[in-house]
């Protein structure tokens, strides 16, 4: 059973990986137009972690993701990783930020369909720091046997871990995956989580998972609870489910 904690919770000995203060997202500001997606967060993340973010559509969500990712940058409030600043960084330190620390995995897979899966995750270690060979990053996922077929040739499930192995072949400190299942049946839902899982236990990266599906919140360390561009509860799962055992 979860145990009731605040944003501020930290994992005993931890400095955290991200510190967001104010964060506040507004879009269209001074129209009629105006929208607030985010609304003076308050977080800390921690390396290591897997952290799942719920809330239902428009809740803030997304933008969060995209403000940690440096896709986007917030209105107001703070923000910074290993201590340094990410909302004072100019376009092409966050630009390196994005490259170099943070993998990105999405609802759609984006893969170029005419390369293989192999191809598909070179194109990441291409341009990375140290990269990981595009071999080892799919083998960690479980598509090690299937490297050279095209995504055409792959179920769903496959073309979600080939991006998943894009993401984590540059090694990033962070994961962040946005609705990663939300294309997908259960069990092929379930494999990809695995994946994510794997990864986040195997390479030590801050995994985090945004969904709108309550039962993967069980798999995670810490699950923070969002509406209308709030923190509304953060609780800790002092028993993590395996993700081959969630159900919805």
């Amino acid at each position: 059973m979860p145990d009731s904690a605040d944003k501020h919770t930290t994992p005993a000995g931890s400095e955290p990986l991200f510190e967001a203060r104010g964060l506040t997202k507004i879009y269209n500001p001074g129209t009629e137009a105006e929208v607030r997606a985010l609304d003076g967060v308050d977080l800390d993340l921690f390396e290591s972690e897997l952290v799942v973010l719920l809330g239902a559509s428009g809740s803030g969500k997304s933008t969060l993701l995209n403000i940690l990712g440096g896709l986007d940058v917030p209105t107001d409030g703070t923000l910074d990783f290993r201590g340094e600043s990410l909302t004072e960084a100019d376009e092409r330190a966050l630009t390196q930020f994005r490259r170099e620390t943070v993998g990105f995995v999405f609802q759609f897979y984006n893969l170029i369909p005419s390369l293989t899966a192999r191809e598909n995750v070179t194109l990441i270690t291409d341009i990375a720091r140290d990269p990981m060979p595009a071999e080892e990053a799919l083998a960690l996922v479980g598509l090690g046997e299937r490297m050279d077929h095209f995504p055409s040739e792959l179920s769903g499930g496959e073309q979600q871990r080939i991006a998943i192995a894009r993401a984590i072949a540059k090694r990033p400190d962070v994961l962040l995956c946005d609705e990663p299942t939300g294309a997908l049946d259960v069990k092929t839902g379930i494999t990809v989580l695995e994946a994510i899982a794997r990864v986040n236990e195997d390479m030590g990266t801050l995994a985090m998972i945004i969904t709108h599906n309550a039962a993967i919140a069980e798999m995670a360390g810490r699950v923070i609870h969002m509406s209308a561009g709030r923190i509304t509860e953060i609780h800790t799962n002092t028993e993590r489910r395996p993700a081959h055992t969630l159900v919805w």
